[in-house]
C-alpha cells in the first residue's frame, strides 16, 4: 500500500568526503560524483527519493568535512537509521556523521548564513605520501613569509566587490560578499601545516582558491604586498594571485537558520563542542545572494 502524503518528511545530512576519487559534488553524466553516490546509497533505502539538495558544488578534488545534503522521504526511518543504514551503502570516501528532520522541502543552499573553508599548505623540500591531493606543498614559506601573508589577508576581511576572486564561468551579477575572517595559523600536531581559514557569508566560484593563491604569492614574493586590495579595487583577475589547487581545499563548516530536529547523533554537525563559533551575524551582515559554489 502506497504510503501517504502525510507521512512524508525532509531529512538534513552533515556528510563528510575524501573529495579525491571524484568529479566534485554535483551530478555529472559518465562521471563518479558525491552526489550521485549518496543518492544512489539513499535510494537503496528509500527507492522513492527523487533528489537530494546540496548547500555547496565543491569541485572536483575538493574535500568537506561538513557538506550539507537535504531529501525528502516517506521511509519511517529514524535519524539513527539514516545514519547507520545508508553506511552499509556508501563507498569509504563517503559518510553521514549526522541526520536530523527538517521540513519538506528545505534546501540548504537557501537557509545557508555562513560556510567556514579550510586550505591547508604543507611547507615542506619534498612531498609527503599521507598529505597527497590533501594539502598544496609549497616550497619557500617560511616563518617570514607567513607573517606576510597574515598581513596580506587583512584587506580581505569585510564587505567588497570580489570580482576579481572569481572564474571567468561564473556569471553571477552579484559579487559582494562578506568575510568574517581570514585567519592563518600552523597546525599544533604539524608546524609544516599552514591552516588558512576563511569565514563568510557567501562565496563566488573558486573564490577561496584564489585568494589562498594571491596569498601564497605575496609570501614567495611573487607579488608586491597590497595585491587583494589591488586586485579589490580594480576588480580585474589580473591583479589578484594564481587559483590554488583543489587538494587543498576543505568545507569545514555550514552554519543554517535551522539545523534540524531529532538529530543523531545530538550537537553540532561538525563533531564540534560548539562553544565560540556558532554566533550567528546579525541581519546587517545576511548575503544578498544565496548560491552554491566552490
Amino acid at each position: 500500500m502506497a504510503r501517504s502524503a502525510a507521512s512524508s518528511r525532509g531529512i538534513l545530512l552533515s556528510v563528510a568526503y575524501d573529495g579525491r576519487p571524484f568529479a566534485g559534488f554535483a551530478r555529472q553524466r559518465d562521471q563518479r560524483t558525491v552526489s550521485g553516490e549518496l543518492l544512489g546509497a539513499l535510494r537503496v533505502i528509500d527507492p522513492g527519493i527523487r533528489e537530494i539538495r546540496g548547500a555547496s558544488r565543491t569541485d572536483a578534488g575538493v574535500h568537506a568535512r561538513d557538506q550539507r545534503v537535504a531529501f525528502d522521504t516517506t521511509a519511517p526511518l529514524p535519524t539513527r537509521g539514516w545514519v547507520l543504514a545508508t553506511a552499509r551503502h556508501l563507498p569509504d570516501e563517503i559518510v553521514i556523521r549526522r541526520a536530523a528532520v527538517v521540513r519538506l522541502g528545505f534546501s540548504p543552499r537557501f537557509e545557508s548564513l555562513r560556510k567556514r573553508y579550510r586550505y591547508l599548505v604543507l611547507r615542506d623540500l619534498v612531498r609527503d605520501p599521507f598529505l597527497s591531493r590533501r594539502a598544496w606543498r609549497v616550497e619557500g614559506i617560511t616563518d617570514e613569509a607567513i607573517e606576510r601573508a597574515r598581513a596580506e589577508a587583512l584587506a580581505a576581511k569585510g564587505t567588497h566587490d570580489f570580482a576579481a576572486f572569481r572564474t571567468s564561468a561564473d556569471e553571477r551579477t552579484t559579487t559582494v560578499r562578506t568575510l568574517y575572517g581570514v585567519e592563518l595559523s600552523l597546525d599544533p600536531a604539524d608546524p609544516r601545516v599552514v591552516r588558512i581559514d576563511v569565514e563568510g557569508n557567501a562565496f563566488l566560484h573558486n573564490m577561496v582558491r584564489i585568494l589562498v593563491g594571491t596569498l601564497m604569492d605575496v609570501a614567495r614574493g611573487h607579488l608586491a604586498p597590497g595585491a587583494i586590495a589591488r586586485a579589490l579595487s580594480s576588480l580585474d583577475r589580473r591583479d589578484a594571485g594564481i587559483t590554488a589547487p583543489p587538494d587543498g581545499l576543505y568545507l569545514e563548516r555550514i552554519h543554517l537558520r535551522d539545523d534540524g530536529q531529532e538529530a543523531w547523533p545530538a550537537g553540532p554537525s561538525d563533531g564540534s563542542s560548539g562553544d565560540g563559533d556558532d554566533a550567528e551575524p546579525t541581519d546587517l551582515d545576511a548575503p544578498a545572494e544565496r548560491a552554491p559554489e566552490e
